[in-house]
């Protein structure tokens, strides 16, 4: 195994992880600040003080005030709803590449500090593999890079897959990411001398 960090500098958040017969390109869930001062933009929000102090403080006001049984159920589910939340972070997105297999999205959630507690999975055998593109689209006011995967269907239209759908990184990432793939599955040695912003 062989774990590499491209972009050391401008996303450190980036790494390629080569095993012997596939190949993960990873993106973690946060980034360097955009004002160049090195400071880390998490994308995950970690535990603080206030998050066990919640639930017994709604324990004991249930408690003190003898309310009924339905009061106490939503507080039970409200309290579970938070640690659902708190517990299924995207820590993690990946695209694995099998080269004579074809292409794994995985999402990998949970808490920051401990090991991922799910993890979503989708495959598309080369077979189905039609294209693998960098495409551009529209997210709120934002123009966002993303990487496409368009699959073959029974019927006449392609499916489209996106990868790293929930952590959104930069087109520098994209674009690593999608030479690894066109080098590794379509075997074509992709260079361009202008990357946009």
């Amino acid at each position: 195994m062989r774990h590499t960090r491209p972009l050391p500098h401008t996303h450190p958040e980036f790494s390629i992880i080569e095993y012997s017969g596939f190949c993960e390109y990873r993106v973690e869930n946060w980034r360097l600040a955009r004002d160049g001062s090195g400071r880390i933009v998490h994308g995950t929000v970690m535990w603080t003080w206030v998050d066990p102090v919640v639930p017994v403080v709604l324990s004991v006001i249930w408690q003190k005030l003898r309310w009924s049984v339905l009061i106490g159920i939503f507080l039970v589910l409200l309290t579970a709803v938070f640690i659902w939340f708190r517990c299924s972070q995207v820590l993690h997105e990946s695209v694995l590449i099998f080269p004579q297999y074809g292409i794994q999205l995985e999402c990998h959630r949970g808490f920051p500090t401990l090991r991922p507690l799910f993890v979503s999975r989708r495959f598309i055998h080369l077979s189905t593999l039609q294209d693998f593109v960098i495409h551009e689209g529209l997210r709120r006011w934002d123009v966002r890079y993303f990487l496409a995967i368009f699959k073959r269907s029974s019927s006449r239209d392609p499916l489209i897959e996106v990868a790293f759908e929930n952590v959104w990184p930069h087109f520098a990432v994209l674009l690593e990411v999608y030479r690894g793939v066109h080098g590794s599955i379509f075997g074509e040695d992709i260079d361009f001398s202008e990357e946009p912003d």
